[in-house]
């Protein structure tokens, strides 16, 4: 009798501590908790939801597209093709723009002029900020100082100059055009980048932002440089 009294106390001193162990090690190591309030968590929806609505519009252009192949007869193809190489051409951006925007100036501050510091170029860095800040917006056409700013084009420090496509950016002051697929989003550009903080950014580095009003016809070069096919070949005629 005494035996089993000593193996059933045995027993539960052992589960004790592996239930005591246990407790212990998920103290040490909790699971990871999102410590985000609903405003964070509304915003990511929010990103989501435009994401989302994004790929619709894409999808139903495709159908349209689809549609209008379906619809044409022989005659009307080629002519079909055509619209949708020079579609394609405007989304890659290689052919010019003109549109709905805004002008932006970039110019060394008053300070700097004043005090008769040196005037050097925009930074790599507070050009790829002041890039991706507009990228907020979508459907918008960008000149960097001349040079068309596609998704082929980089911005890199060479040989201590910022370039944009391997070309050098000017030394302040320059131009930057910024075309919309409309006017109101312009005139939401405009205000959004009226009052951005990017303003401070540049005045860091001794410069300003001067972001021009909306304008009905701003002109934006196309990209320069042709595109290589290393894939796609043209088969001969009747195939």
């Amino acid at each position: 009798m005494k035996k089993t009294i000593h193996w059933r106390f045995t027993l539960i001193l052992l589960l004790v501590g592996f239930m005591t162990a246990v407790q212990y090690n998920s103290m040490k190591n909790p699971a990871e908790r999102d410590t985000r309030d609903i405003w964070a968590i509304r915003q990511d929806l929010a990103t989501e939801k435009q994401f989302h609505s994004e790929l619709l519009s894409e999808i139903r252009e495709l159908d349209k597209t689809i549609l209008t192949y379906k619809s044409l007869n022989n005659k009307n193809t080629g002519k079909a093709l055509t619209q949708t190489v020079d579609k394609l051409y405007r989304q890659a951006g290689v052919t010019d723009v003109e549109g709905p925007g805004i002008i932006i100036k970039v110019r060394p501050s008053a300070e700097s002029v004043a005090f008769g510091l040196p005037i050097t170029g925009i930074s790599p860095d507070l050009l790829t900020r002041f890039v991706n800040d507009l990228n907020r917006f979508k459907g918008l056409i960008l000149e960097i100082d001349g040079k068309r700013y596609t998704v082929l084009s980089s911005i890199r420090d060479i040989n201590g100059m910022t370039t944009v496509n391997g070309l050098n950016v000017s030394t302040p002051p320059f131009s930057m055009k910024i075309i919309s697929p409309t006017l109101e989003d312009s005139e939401k550009l405009y205000n959004y980048l009226a009052a951005s903080t990017i303003h401070d950014d540049f005045y860091l580095d001794d410069l300003i932002l001067e972001v021009g009003k909306p304008e009905m016809a701003v002109e934006v070069r196309g990209y320069p440089e042709k595109f290589e096919n290393q894939f796609l070949e043209e088969l001969p005629k009747g195939e």
